[in-house]
Order: C-alpha cells, then sequence, then structure tokens
C-alpha cells in the first residue's frame, strides 16, 4: 500500500494559492479516477488502486503547520511505513512548474514538513516538491505562499497538474528513483 499525501490549508480562501499546490493535486487525481473523499484523522482521504496498487490519497485538513496529526495516525490504522509514504508539498526555491522527487530530506523552512518529520519521527521519506516561483525580495515568505497564482500560471496548472500526477503515479509502479528520473526537471516549458 502506497501513501500520497498532499499538502495545503482547507477552505475556498486558500483554493488557488500556491500553498495548495499538493491539495490541487491530489484532488486532480481523485478527479480523474472517479473517487470520493472520505473524513477521518482530520483529513479527507480516500482509497484507490493504481495499476493493481493500494493507494490511499490524503489532503490533511489541519492547516499546513500542523500537517503530521493527520498523517500519522493515517499511517498507523493501515500500518503503513514511511517507505510507502510520498508528500507532494509546494517549493519556493523552485521555479514554478519544476519538479523534485527525493527522498530523506530537511524540511528546508516548509511548516508543514517540519510537522510531519516531528510526528513522524523521521524525515525519511519521499517528497515531490512542486515549484511554485519564490518572492520578489519585498514580499514577506507567508504573504508569497498564501498569494493565489497569477493568472498566467493558473493557466498553465492543469498541466502542471497532469505532470504531478504522472509523476506519483511512476513513483508508485517504478519506485522513486526511476520516477525521479522520469520526472525531475529544474524547468518546465508548457
Amino acid at each position: 500500500m502506497k501513501f500520497i499525501v498532499g499538502l495545503g490549508n482547507p477552505g475556498s480562501k486558500y483554493y488557488l494559492t500556491r500553498h495548495n499546490i499538493g491539495f490541487l493535486a491530489i484532488d486532480a487525481i481523485c478527479n480523474q479516477l472517479g473517487s470520493n473523499f472520505k473524513n477521518k484523522w482530520n483529513s479527507d482521504f480516500t482509497k484507490i488502486k493504481i495499476n493493481g496498487e493500494d493507494v490511499i490519497l490524503q489532503k490533511p485538513l489541519t492547516f499546513m503547520n500542523l500537517s503530521g496529526e493527520s498523517v500519522r495516525p493515517c499511517l498507523d490504522f493501515f500500518k503503513g511505513q514511511t517507505d510507502d509514504l510520498l508528500v507532494l508539498q509546494d517549493d519556493i526555491s523552485m521555479p514554478f512548474g519544476a519538479l523534485r522527487l527525493q527522498q530523506n530530506r530537511s524540511a528546508g523552512g516548509h511548516n508543514g514538513i517540519k510537522d510531519i518529520n516531528q510526528k513522524l519521527g523521521t524525515q525519511d521519506y519521499a517528497r515531490l516538491k512542486i515549484g511554485v516561483g519564490g518572492p520578489d525580495g519585498k514580499q514577506e515568505v507567508i504573504n508569497f505562499v498564501l498569494s493565489n497564482f497569477s493568472k498566467m500560471e493558473q493557466e498553465k496548472i492543469p498541466d502542471l497538474l497532469i505532470d504531478c500526477q504522472n509523476a506519483v503515479e511512476s513513483f508508485i509502479i517504478e519506485g522513486l528513483d526511476k520516477a525521479a528520473n522520469k520526472h525531475n526537471r529544474k524547468i518546465w516549458n508548457v
């Protein structure tokens, strides 16, 4: 069984903010596969199959800084291991559309990841970092990640979400290393 967790903040106010790209990716996967969410562990989750593999899709509803409060009990309930976990997160150090699959990395200032690391007692799990661009130097990081994507970026989000879904499916079917070789990119050309 694999666990795919998308990070974000609940509520329509945050829907198209940069911090919510993990939620958007999970929603896209769920919508394409025609699955519906249930609520448990203060999260929306669903169980699906991808290429014969049982997969839990989860969106913690605890707000970003407490994401681990949903991830830990879900893993415990299904007796999951951190080797089977992939967390989808926004990354402001990468340009919009860049993707990076990696494992056992520090939180890098991302509070959702910090909380998951604390609740799991490890940082040794896979992450899909999704580039959302970075602040211009005048804007505070918190205001930037809670700002909406630009109109031009919003037009490209559907294609980016397809790329994220392909990376997730590759992780499930082929494992982290092969998925990273196929999907990691520093820039994105649409």
